[in-house]
């Protein structure tokens, strides 16, 4: 018997009301010590703004240590009282504006998961702080490419322009088990 492959479903566009959580994108809470703000725009091929995107956001703790627990924040002592895990998701807002309320981690770089209209799979890139010297990952990266992984420093934290397309497309990772 011979199969025929039907065709690929896009992701979204629902991210606008079937993802969203309150506080999801608070890694800590504002207000925490040593707070940082990392934020920037989803930007399509044209250069304008995806205003229905998510992004994921996976990042060591303040010591670099690898949190392995489920959820953006988890509710540790009481009500009131939250454990970073490393994880927060953003939507994107109308002008393609996203922001995570975390901590600098103790690694190099935040890695960062993208949904947005028009994709068949998830885009995978990395956040590099300023001060990355010496990364091997970022070290493989073409020279004239680096920038688009490299974040910029603000009065607040971070920013980080995600361009999916492009003369300024970010460069993105594939991961042999993702390609499918």
């Amino acid at each position: 018997m011979s199969l025929t492959p039907t065709a690929g479903q896009t992701v979204g566009p629902f991210f606008g009301y079937a993802l969203p959580f309150p506080h999801d994108d608070e890694l800590v809470p504002p207000g925490t010590p040593g707070t940082v703000t990392l934020h920037g725009r989803v930007y399509d091929g044209h250069g304008e703004p995806v205003p229905d995107a998510i992004l994921e956001l996976w990042q060591a703790d303040a010591d670099g240590n690898l949190i392995q627990e489920q959820g953006s924040l988890r509710r540790d002592a009481g009500p009131d009282e939250w454990a970073f895990t490393g994880f927060g998701r953003s939507s994107t807002d109308a002008e393609g504006r996203y922001s995570f309320t975390t901590v600098v981690p103790g690694a190099p770089f935040f890695a960062i998961t993208v949904f947005a209209r028009g994709l068949l799979n998830r885009l995978f890139t990395r956040a590099y702080l300023p001060d990355h010297a010496g990364d091997p990952f970022l070290d493989t990266v073409d020279a004239d490419r680096r920038s688009t992984v490299l974040t910029t420093q603000d009065e607040t934290g971070y920013v980080f322009d995600v361009h999916l397309q492009g003369e300024r497309e970010t460069v993105f990772l594939a991961y042999p088990r993702h390609l499918s």
